[in-house]
């Protein structure tokens, strides 16, 4: 009789290195700043999502801080190239969403700190 359980896969992701590989897209999401503010992208929270597949594969979704910003196409770029210099990672995609709009209560405490806006 076959067990329902399916087996996990040998290529699976441990909880240790994904927990490694979320630090470190972290660190390098904070290396891409948005031109027009000086904060990092991920402490304003343009970031909505990121996904690690098993195969080290990383889905972004994230947003701008205005749907015209000057950046917007530039942006992903830098984005991926980030999470590419993360030697472990095989591909990352980025796809620019604007649903929700963003809006200055999705911005860390940092980030408000930063700006003066307590």
């Amino acid at each position: 009789m076959m067990d329902d359980a399916s087996p996990v896969p040998a290529s699976a992701l441990s909880q240790q290195e994904l927990d490694r590989l979320t630090d470190e897209l972290v660190e390098k999401l904070k290396t891409v700043f948005d031109p027009e503010i000086p904060v990092d992208i991920y402490e304003l929270g343009l970031i909505y999502k990121v996904d690690v597949s098993d195969d080290r594969d990383v889905a972004i979704d994230m947003t701008l801080t205005a749907p015209g910003c000057p950046v917007a196409g530039e942006m992903p770029i830098w984005v991926h190239d980030a999470v590419m210099t993360i030697e472990a990672i095989k591909s990352c995609k980025v796809d620019l969403v604007f649903d929700p709009p963003w809006d200055p209560s999705r911005m860390s405490d940092e980030a408000k700190l930063q700006l003066n806006m307590f």
